[in-house]
C-alpha cells in the first residue's frame, strides 16, 4: 500500500507542478482570467460527478462551504499574482508554510495544542523565507508578499475544512470552490479580457484538469498510505517546479534561494513527523 501511497503523491506533485508552470507561461493574461480558467477546467469533473451520484450541489452547510471557496479563491488568486514576480519554486515553497499558519490557527478556533518542537520547525521555516528576502537581492518583495498572503489564506481553508468535517461530501466542497472562483474571475477579468488563441485555449483550459488530478491523487495517496510517511512527499512539487522552471522557463536560483527554500521545506517535514 505505501508503493502505491508514494505513486499517487508522485503524480499529484508532478500535475501541480505542470499547473504551476503552465500559469506562469500565461503572463499575458490577468490573473483573473487565469483564475476563471483553472476553475472552469475542474467544473467540468466536480458538476458531472455530483450530478452522477445524485449528491447535493448545495451541500448541508452553506455559510461554511461559501467562507471555504471565499479563502480558496484569495488564496489562489494571491498565488497566482505571486508567480508574476518570483521564480515558481520559490513561490510553491513559500505557499506550503500554509499548515504553520493552520496550526497557529486551529489553537484559537479548534482549541488544538502545539508541540513545543513544533515551535522549533516553524522558526526554521521562517528563516527560510528570511533567507530568500534577506540575501536574495533579486527577489522582488511584492512577490514574497503575495506568497505568505497566499499562505495564509490557505491556512485558513484547511482551518474551514476541519470545521466543515464529514458533514458535507468533498467534491461538494471542491464544487463550491470552483464555482465561486469561476464567477468571481470572470466578473474581475471582463476588462482586461484576452481572447486566447490556439495553444492558449488548450493551456489555459488545462489548468482545471491538472488541478483537479492534482487533488484527487494527492487524496487517494493520503487514504491508502500513513500520512507521515506520504505527506512529506508533496513537497516534491517544489523540486520537480524548480527543475521544470529552469530547464522550460529560463528561471534561475541563487545559492542563497536554495538554502532558503531548503529550511522552509526541512521546517515542514520535521513539522509533520512532530505531529505524528
Amino acid at each position: 500500500m505505501l508503493k502505491k501511497a508514494i505513486q499517487y503523491m508522485v503524480l499529484s506533485a508532478f500535475a501541480f507542478t505542470i499547473l504551476n508552470v503552465f500559469v506562469k507561461s500565461l503572463h499575458d493574461f490577468s490573473v483573473y482570467q487565469i483564475v476563471f480558467f483553472r476553475a472552469l477546467g475542474s467544473l467540468f469533473f466536480t458538476l458531472p460527478f455530483l450530478l452522477k451520484n445524485k449528491i447535493s450541489i448545495l451541500g448541508n452547510q452553506k455559510k461554511l462551504l461559501i467562507a471555504r471557496g471565499v479563502f480558496g479563491l484569495i488564496s489562489m488568486t494571491l498565488f497566482f499574482f505571486s508567480l508574476k514576480f518570483i521564480p515558481t519554486g520559490t513561490a510553491v515553497s513559500i505557499r506550503y508554510i500554509a499548515p504553520i499558519f493552520a496550526a497557529i490557527f486551529a489553537v484559537f478556533f479548534l482549541k488544538e495544542t502545539i508541540k513545543n518542537i513544533q515551535w522549533l520547525f516553524f522558526l526554521l521555516a521562517f528563516i527560510g523565507v528570511l533567507v530568500l528576502k534577506g540575501f536574495e537581492n533579486n527577489l522582488n518583495t511584492e512577490g514574497i508578499i503575495y506568497a505568505l498572503l497566499s499562505a495564509i489564506f490557505a491556512g485558513l481553508v484547511y482551518i474551514t475544512i476541519r470545521k466543515i468535517g464529514a458533514k458535507d461530501h468533498p467534491v461538494v466542497i471542491v464544487n463550491y470552490f470552483m464555482i465561486i472562483s469561476a464567477i468571481i474571475g470572470a466578473i474581475l477579468s471582463i476588462n482586461g479580457w484576452i481572447a486566447p488563441s490556439g495553444m492558449q485555449w488548450i493551456i489555459l483550459l488545462s489548468l482545471g484538469v491538472f488541478g483537479y488530478f492534482a487533488q484527487l491523487y494527492m487524496t487517494k495517496a493520503m487514504q491508502v498510505g500513513e500520512t507521515n510517511q506520504v505527506a512529506p512527499l508533496k513537497y516534491l512539487e517544489v523540486i520537480f517546479t524548480m527543475i521544470i522552471g529552469v530547464v522550460w522557463i529560463n528561471e534561475t536560483y541563487t545559492l542563497w534561494s536554495i538554502l532558503g527554500i531548503s529550511l522552509i521545506l526541512i521546517g515542514l517535514v520535521f513539522n509533520i513527523k512532530a505531529k505524528k
